[in-house]
């Protein structure tokens, strides 16, 4: 899909990672309407790119379902909104489960649902849900998270298959550690040093290719991290034994101490 005059609703996009994602898409000629809870965010970013703007916080199911109303005729959905949630599952009350499922998995799936109908209606359109590798192998002090990101990619999975034909695209794209920007930058974690990381602006260049050449699933981290995750993927049992001895736990507890301070 040619991106140029295109119209494009991106969910969290006053993240970090949003910010780079908005600017490639931009930048492909792509008329953007962006989303976030936070407006002093948003607005400079808006102007910058010359976007819409729609506040809209997708724990609350009225205002995904508002969202989709207001943004029914866009041409792509880039669901790249998530809630950070390391920690044991017991770290977490119940409410803040149902906040993590409703942003992380339900508001994806229900806005691919309202948006991507009328895209069959078209015979045009794509649909981008922002996984991680988190949603390809697991690892300690993060079973809420995996859960979301493995239930985007089976969803995309299943939805790519059911919309062949229709010429509407969907793609799932993996980052693994995101330097700079993100989830694992504002928890403050350190990696060992033979762990690699990738940048913002390579997730956003993820992003438009997928769309651009309507990838199922694009990985985005250095090669040793990605071929780690097929032996995880192969190998669970193994894998965790091997995560746990370079120090797993370690970087687990990092990133639950870090976003928990934030939340």
């Amino acid at each position: 899909m040619d991106l140029s005059a295109r119209s494009v609703l991106l969910t969290g996009a006053s993240g970090g990672i949003g910010h780079a994602v908005a600017r490639r898409l931009h930048a492909a000629g792509a008329r953007l309407t962006l989303t976030g809870r936070r407006t002093e965010v948003l607005e400079p970013l808006a102007a910058e790119v010359g976007a819409d703007m729609v506040a809209a916080d997708l724990a609350d199911r009225a205002a995904v379902a508002q969202l989709a109303e207001r943004c029914s005729g866009i041409d792509v959905l880039v669901a790249n909104a998530g809630l950070p949630a390391s920690g044991g599952l017991f770290s977490f009350g119940v409410e803040e489960i149902d906040r993590t499922l409703d942003v992380n998995l339900r508001a994806p799936i229900v806005l691919a649902r309202l948006l991507g109908e009328p895209m069959v209606e078209r015979g045009s359109g794509h649909i981008v849900l922002m996984s991680s590798l988190a949603g390809k192998a697991t690892s300690g002090g993060a079973s809420l998270y995996s859960a979301t990101k493995f239930g985007l990619r089976g969803f995309g999975q299943a939805l790519r298959t059911d919309l062949r034909g229709t010429g509407v695209g969907v793609s799932v794209v993996f980052p693994g550690f995101v330097r700079d920007a993100g989830m694992f930058h504002d928890s403050g974690a350190t990696l060992p040093g033979f762990v690699g990381t990738s940048s913002p602006e390579q997730v956003a260049a993820a992003v438009v290719d997928a769309i651009v050449h309507d990838r199922g699933e694009v990985d985005v981290a250095p090669l040793s991290m990605r071929a780690g995750v097929k032996v995880a993927e192969l190998a669970p049992t193994a894998a965790a034994a091997i995560a746990h001895r370079i120090g797993g736990a370690r970087l687990a507890g990092e990133l639950s101490h870090g976003q928990r301070a934030k939340r």
